[in-house]
């Protein structure tokens, strides 16, 4: 019947609350008990003492002399309806009541004994009668001027009455108990499926959503603004996330499908051609064109490929540096010449004037930051149309002596305000009518930050892009610091 949040409350909020209230009810019934037999126990003693005034000069050795005096008092005692008072012999028989009522013989009167052997001369007892009352007695010993024991005075009173009206407050006392109980029971349990209600909801809806169904996170009613509220927009907002992040992981084995297919057919096709062709047949010109596409296109794969290898490794923490102190000038150098050619063929203008003076170098894996240079360069590229311009300068400079800043700008299409702040992620692909994975960014980017850089973009549609990448130089001990080989 009951589990999860609603047993743990069961077992540790309800049974603390029981508990106090189970203790405040019992100590409060205590309390008055010990309240009304106190107020018994005064009005005895206050009662009992005046019996210092009534025989302070008794002095007589009779016991007929102790009755009349007794009788006296007795005739003329005013609380008779509060407490009965006996007369107790020396022999510790009743002899007068003012109820009229003698007791038995068999009847002990405990208190008396006890009164003449405590040395006070005082005793109170609380019991049941013979006859199966409860009562409260009190008896104080009268002695003569010798200190002998001449009779006794016993003042009693029923507490039929005093425990029916403690029974009576008991059960009021439980009863308000009972009543705190069931509202907190009934507080709680609202409290409770305000939250278990709505959490269970969402687990339904989560576990839809963990399936695949995305359009579940739209049952999500949002009733609350507080954490429940929060837990719901979060679930929402994960849910679009995953949504999108699902559509764009389909794009992107729909782009490298495209992109595979692509070469493979060009060389599937030529290969076909070359093959069906008879031997020594085919002229020379259209041998070393099919052999061009063939290897262009193999290169292409490979690349593709190499590509994805690394979004791989980085997506499983293999990514492995090979760091050596190098010259960031020479590197960028290298993959701007290997790029000129197919500038010019494209009718593109790619401006890069390598500075005069030497700069400090950096610590890095050579191969992985020629990888960042291509990327950024070859879309720099690809997004500029024919007869634009990619300008790339390297700059150090005494304001920031820590690093190295290589800047690469192009008069392309941009990137929209919408698109900018999801290029670098992984899957996304800004401009879907140009060539690529989509993942090429994404992985020069995690490069950068494994060589402890940064790769920051500032574009504007129909503006251009720039790209500025930023390296820390070189420090003495740096390689003792980090290891040669760094598998992350």
């Amino acid at each position: 019947m009951f589990k999860g949040i609603t047993k743990r409350w069961m077992l540790n909020t309800l049974s603390v609350i029981l508990t106090i209230i189970i203790l405040i009810v019992v100590s409060l019934i205590f309390v008055v008990t010990y309240l009304y037999q106190s107020s018994v126990e005064q009005s005895l003693s206050s009662t009992s003492g005046e019996l210092s005034l009534v025989f302070s000069g008794y002095t007589s050795d009779s016991s007929t002399s102790f009755t009349s005096s007794a009788r006296d008092y007795v005739e003329n005692f005013d609380k008779k309806e509060q407490m009965a008072v006996m007369v107790i012999n020396s022999s510790g028989r009743v002899v007068m009541s003012s109820t009229g009522f003698i007791p038995t013989d068999k009847e002990q009167i405990q208190d008396f004994e006890e009164a003449k052997t405590n040395g006070e001369g005082i005793a109170l007892w609380n019991g049941k009668l013979k006859s199966g009352e409860s009562a409260m007695s009190e008896t104080r010993i009268i002695t003569n001027g010798n200190k002998t024991v001449v009779g006794a005075i016993r003042y009693i009173v029923s507490m039929d009455p005093v425990n029916s009206r403690i029974l009576f407050i008991s059960a009021l006392l439980i009863a308000f108990g009972l009543i705190i109980i069931a509202l907190v029971i009934l507080s709680s349990s609202m409290f409770l499926r305000s939250i278990v209600k709505p959490i269970q909801n969402l687990s339904v809806i989560a576990d839809k959503i963990a399936h695949g169904d995305f359009s579940a996170s739209e049952k999500i009613e949002h009733k609350y603004d507080d954490e429940i509220g929060d837990l719901c927009d979060a679930i929402s907002d994960m849910s679009k996330d995953l949504r999108t992040t699902e559509q764009m992981k389909n794009d992107f084995i729909s782009r490298v499908s495209h992109e595979l297919r692509t070469p493979l057919t060009a060389i599937k096709g030529w290969a076909e051609t070359m093959q069906l062709s008879e031997r020594g047949k085919l002229d020379r010109r259209t041998f070393d064109r099919g052999m061009g596409v063939i290897i262009k296109e193999s290169s292409r794969l490979t690349s593709i490929v190499e590509e994805l290898l690394d979004f791989s490794r980085i997506q499983s923490g293999r990514m492995v540096l090979i760091n050596e102190k190098l010259d960031i000038l020479a590197e960028f150098d290298e993959t701007v010449y290997m790029l000129k050619e197919r500038a010019v063929k494209e009718g593109k203008h790619l401006l890069y004037d390598e500075p005069e003076a030497v700069y400090p170098p950096v610590y890095g894996d050579r191969n992985r930051l020629k990888q960042v240079f291509l990327n950024v360069l070859d879309n720099a590229l690809k997004y500029t149309p024919k007869g634009g311009v990619v300008a790339a300068q390297v700059i150090y400079s005494k304001d920031e002596p820590d690093i190295i800043k290589i800047v690469i700008t192009d008069t392309g299409c941009g990137i929209s305000a919408d698109d900018l702040p999801k290029v670098k992620e992984k899957f996304y692909k800004a401009n879907q009518d140009v060539r690529g994975s989509g993942i090429g960014l994404a992985v020069a980017d995690e490069i950068m930050n494994l060589h402890n850089g940064s790769l920051d973009i500032e574009s504007g549609e129909g503006v251009g892009t720039t790209v500025t990448l930023t390296f820390p130089i070189y420090k003495e001990g740096e390689e003792q610091n980090m290891p040669e080989n760094i598998k992350l």
